[in-house]
């Protein structure tokens, strides 16, 4: 627990600004793309640009945790990696078992290819640089 005037513990440092980077691309990424979707063609595919919808809160609410700093800050940002995880996992699966489901596609179709499938590989890579930043404080 740190004391009122003491700086949260950096989760930035190194590759953390890597992360940081590449959380902000995404959020502009798909917060912009979806809510174009949304605003000119939501009755098209409302699942799947709603979802984009999601996972642009999900990366920007990532950005901010790493951005402040501290463990609970760390601790929250550990969470919804893991949720964003699934999320791919999940929505990368059924857009493979039932594409009709999406008829165009999500942030995280077929686990992020049209991403060059950096929807997977980031909360992978966050996660362990999370788990690495609990272990230096």
């Amino acid at each position: 627990m740190t004391a009122v005037n003491d700086k949260p513990a950096r989760l930035i440092g190194g590759p953390g600004i890597l992360l940081v980077w590449l959380y902000g691309v995404m959020v502009v990424g798909a917060v912009s793309r979806s809510a174009y979707q949304i605003a000119t063609e939501f009755d098209r595919a409302p699942l799947a640009y709603s979802l984009s919808a999601v996972a642009g809160v999900v990366y920007g609410f990532i950005t901010y945790s790493l951005v402040r700093g501290g463990e609970r800050a760390r601790r929250a940002a550990l969470a919804c990696c893991a949720a964003e995880l699934a999320g791919v996992l999940i929505v990368g699966t059924w857009t493979l078992v039932d594409p009709s489901a999406f008829p165009d596609a999500t942030v995280w179709s077929k686990y992020g290819m049209g991403y060059v499938f950096i929807p997977v590989l980031l909360p992978l890579s966050a996660l362990y640089w999370l788990r690495k930043a609990q272990q230096r404080n």
